[in-house]
């Protein structure tokens, strides 16, 4: 969930059993919910955690980043470089819609400029950053906690602006967040969105080949950590209380937006702060597009199959 460009630690979770599914044709739908429900519930957990900590994407702006967005200055990110300034453009008035985009970072400043802002996150630790600056600072949010697959809460063509920095890859299935995003934006309205370059998930994470300056590739994409880790790896991502990742191929990520109906109108690539891997010293790992809505939409709500999540949970602030 890129939330800023800013970890630590508490208690550990309690622990949880996730057990590598078969083929899709041996689980019956009440299994699969389950299994799909238990990864949901500890990417929560380990979010939850993030933001007790402290993590990059869990440190809120500072006061003086919301006074001088109020006086016109100011900048929200999708990956670690300025976005360029027409993807935006003036949000005052507009319906912003961040999702999986909690940590008290974007939605300030976006609310702060003039945004009627909704903040929809899994973690309830991270929506609670949003609410410190929102009480400290005197800005208006509302706070939504869910599964970014599922925004069934919200009647179509809700939104103006849906922000998303990177957070995709901590569900299974990405289709279902574009076909979303299609439904709540307005005619108009644009999708804002990064994510990873699936490469990243390719290459074996042998300190030594990298102490070396070796990149063997391992794994075919899609990746999961679930299917992909070996026992002892996935094990030991679990006790860390990490989030379970998956890696989802450009199909999925680029032409999936314009399969849910939207149109590709922006594109850029983008190097990290600081290399997590090998292959970041060699190309923009960060990929970021614009998306925008043209279609007409009724104002009809739609249910969502991803829904094992509790009643919705709104604050407004």
């Amino acid at each position: 969930m890129t939330k800023g460009f800013h970890s630590a630690r508490c208690a550990t979770p309690a622990d949880i059993t996730l057990a590598t599914p078969g083929p899709a044709s041996f689980l019956n739908e009440t299994a699969m919910q389950q299994y799909d429900s238990d990864i949901i519930d500890h990417n929560r957990q380990a979010w939850d955690r993030q933001a007790h900590n402290g993590g990059d994407w869990s440190r809120p702006v500072d006061s003086d980043t919301i006074a001088a967005a109020r006086q016109g200055r100011w900048q929200v990110r999708l990956t670690p470089s300025n976005l360029p300034g027409h993807w935006l453009g003036d949000v005052t008035g507009k319906e912003v819609l961040c999702l999986a985009s909690a940590g008290g970072q974007q939605a300030p400043v976006l609310s702060a400029v003039g945004g009627r802002v909704t903040v929809f996150d899994v973690s309830p630790g991270q929506l609670n950053k949003d609410r410190e600056v929102a009480l400290r600072d005197g800005l208006a949010l509302t706070l939504e906690e869910g599964d970014m697959r599922d925004l069934s809460r919200f009647a179509d063509a809700s939104f103006d602006i849906v922000f998303h920095p990177i957070s995709n890859l901590y569900v299974p299935d990405i289709r279902p967040v574009w076909k979303e995003c299609a439904r709540v934006l307005r005619p108009g309205g644009r999708l804002l969105s990064s994510f990873y370059n699936p490469v990243v998930f390719v290459a074996d994470r042998n300190p030594e080949d990298a102490a070396n300056g070796l990149i063997r590739p391992r794994y075919r994409l899609p990746y999961s950590d679930l299917a992909d880790l070996d026992a002892t790896a996935l094990a030991q991502k679990r006790e860390k209380g990490d989030a379970l990742a998956f890696g989802h191929s450009l199909t999925d990520q680029i032409a999936g937006q314009i399969d849910a109906g939207l149109l590709i109108a922006g594109f850029y690539e983008d190097d990290p702060p600081s290399p997590r891997f090998l292959i970041d010293r060699y190309l923009p790992t960060f990929l970021a597009t614009l998306a925008v809505n043209p279609r007409q939409t009724g104002a009809r709500r739609r249910t969502c199959p991803y829904a094992p999540t509790p009643p919705a949970r709104r604050a407004l602030i």
